[in-house]
């Protein structure tokens, strides 16, 4: 029997997606919190085999697993016909550095790995090669995109591109991870795929923690809160 507690906030479609899912799974007990505080406790409890943000705030969250792991992130799993690829970062305060992408870069390979599927690693930047010189913000993105994927070749075995500001092109490429210049700018581009145009996410999976936790968007409809709880049973029988 796996245990899975879910964080309920004021959007009651998880309410929904937590009958639906337990009603169509019988090895699975699910426990509702409504506070960010007990959220908190459950992600940091060994007897628990998956964590689920729901529909509470993610902040205090976030700010209290962070005391314990500094090093924590997230990428966002969106996973529907013709698409399946990491979206990362995705918090806004996640990605700052190279070292910190060069990190989030080798959590998403091996989780792709142990999936038993190849990453192919897409790294992105604020402006096409040739757009190089148009400000200096503009060409300090190229410079660390293009050291970006040179750190993650020489540190890794994970096949990287460079498509630079294309999204397009790194998706039509099949690329399954993709790496925003920041979480601000990545975080963008989930709300735009996701809540926006109906792209279908399982929420975004935390690195940097021993424990489960998906961290989902308090204003996501029941399907996607069902997509979440399916990948976090299915990481908590791996």
């Amino acid at each position: 029997m796996k245990r899975i507690v879910v964080g309920m906030g004021k959007n009651k479609n998880i309410v929904k997606a937590c009958n639906i899912f337990e009603k169509n799974n019988e090895n699975v007990k699910i426990e509702q919190v409504d506070n960010d505080q007990d959220l908190v406790k459950a992600i940091l409890n060994d007897n628990i085999d998956a964590v689920i943000r729901g529909s509470l705030p993610a902040s205090d969250v976030m700010k209290e697993l962070k005391k314990s792991y500094p090093d924590i992130s997230r990428a966002t799993y969106i996973n529907g016909d013709g698409a399946e690829f990491l979206l990362t970062p995705v918090g806004i305060d996640e990605g700052k550095t190279l070292e910190d992408k060069l990190k989030i870069a080798k959590n998403c390979g091996e989780f792709f790995k142990k999936q038993s599927k190849t990453p192919k690693i897409c790294v992105m930047a604020c402006g096409r090669k040739g757009d190089y010189g148009r400000s200096p913000e503009i060409s300090k993105s190229i410079d660390d995109s293009e050291e970006l994927a040179k750190m993650i070749k020489e540190n890794t075995d994970f096949e990287v591109v460079n498509h630079y500001i294309l999204i397009e092109q790194a998706i039509k490429d099949k690329c399954n991870i993709i790496i925003a210049p920041d979480g601000i700018i990545g975080n963008i581009i989930f709300r735009t795929l996701v809540l926006v145009d109906s792209w279908p996410s399982c929420g975004a999976v935390t690195f940097g923690i021993d424990s489960i936790y998906i961290d989902t968007s308090r204003d996501q409809n029941t399907e996607g809160y069902l997509r979440s709880l399916k990948l976090a049973y299915n990481l908590a029988n791996i």
